[in-house]
C-alpha cells in the first residue's frame, strides 16, 4: 500500500492504495465517485475519461502512482451544477439514450473544446473517435459539441 495525495475536483484527496491501481477503481471504489464508468479496463472505449492535469485521460489504463501530485477532474466536478457548456448541451440535444458512455463522452469534448474553441466536424471526429457509444447516438454528439462551443465551450 501507498499514500497517494493528487487534487480531485479541486481538493485534496489522499488515498491509501496498491500504487498500481488504476484510477478508475481508486475513484469508484475508495473515493466513491461513481460517475466515471468502467467500459473495457484497457483504455479503448473512453468510458472512463476524466482529466489528468487538464488532459482526457482513460483512467481505467493509468495507475494510482502516476497521479501523485496531480489535479483530476470527473464528471462530478466538470461544473458544481451541471451547468458546463457542454452539459447544458448534451441536455438541450437530447444526446444520450442509454447514457453508459455519457460521462466520458462529455469529459472528452469538454477537452477538446478546451485546446480548440471552434471545432470543426473533422476536429471533433478525429478527438471524439476513441469514444464508443454502443447507442450510435454520434451526430447528436457532434451536434452538442457545435452547440457547446457556440454557448462558449468551458464554465
Amino acid at each position: 500500500m501507498a499514500t497517494i495525495k493528487f487534487t480531485l475536483n479541486g481538493n485534496p484527496q489522499t488515498v491509501d492504495v496498491v500504487p498500481q491501481m488504476p484510477l478508475l477503481w481508486a475513484l469508484r471504489d475508495v473515493v466513491g465517485m461513481t460517475g466515471t464508468k468502467f467500459g473495457c479496463g484497457i483504455g479503448q472505449c473512453g468510458a472512463c475519461t476524466v482529466h489528468v492535469n487538464g488532459q482526457a485521460t482513460r483512467s481505467c489504463s493509468m495507475a494510482m502512482s502516476a497521479v501523485a501530485g496531480k489535479s483530476v477532474t470527473t464528471i462530478e466536478g466538470l461544473s458544481a451544477s451541471s451547468n458546463h457548456p457542454v452539459q447544458q448541451a448534451w441536455i438541450e440535444i437530447d444526446v444520450p439514450q442509454c447514457g453508459y458512455c455519457q460521462s466520458g463522452q462529455i469529459m472528452q469534448a469538454a477537452a477538446l473544446l478546451a485546446k480548440t474553441p471552434k471545432p470543426t466536424d473533422a476536429d471533433i471526429d478525429e478527438v471524439m473517435k476513441g469514444n464508443i457509444c454502443r447507442c450510435g447516438t454520434y451526430q447528436e454528439i457532434r451536434r452538442a459539441i457545435h452547440r457547446a462551443s457556440e454557448m462558449g465551450g468551458r464554465a
